[in-house]
């Protein structure tokens, strides 16, 4: 079994001792992604709907550069500040995500890296 680690400059770096995302085989996991711009480097303005947006952008481009795409995800897990702003996040959510729609936890946290309100990981099955 080989472990390769998945780096891309088109999403945020890495803050920490990890990477954007591993692959092991056909599976990729992928790190939490914040609502970070990676040109700026800075959380996008706008709220809930925006970070969201921006949140499965940056997964969209760790996907690529491992060779897959949104429609290889099979699992994402959402960490929200505020569950009261489900409803938002979801709207967006549905926008990207197609049937059959990935298995999916959400659950709220006390506190995400850069003052987020949102953030995402997946697991894809990449052939």
């Amino acid at each position: 079994m080989s472990k390769k680690g998945i780096h891309t400059s088109d999403a945020p770096k890495a803050i920490g001792p990890y990477s954007q995302a591993v692959r092991i085989e056909n599976f990729l996991f992928c790190s939490g992604q914040v609502g970070i711009n990676p040109k700026t480097n800075k959380i996008v303005d706008g709220g809930i709907k925006k970070q969201t947006k921006q949140v499965i952008e940056n997964l969209i481009k760790v996907l690529k550069a491992a060779g897959g795409s949104i429609n290889n995800v099979v699992k994402t897990t959402v960490y929200l500040m505020d569950l009261g702003e489900f409803e938002e996040m979801n709207k967006v959510y549905a926008e990207f995500f197609k049937k059959p729609y990935p298995a999916r936890a959400t659950v709220q946290v006390a506190k995400l890296p850069r003052g987020a309100k949102i953030e995402i990981e997946a697991v894809a099955y990449i052939n």
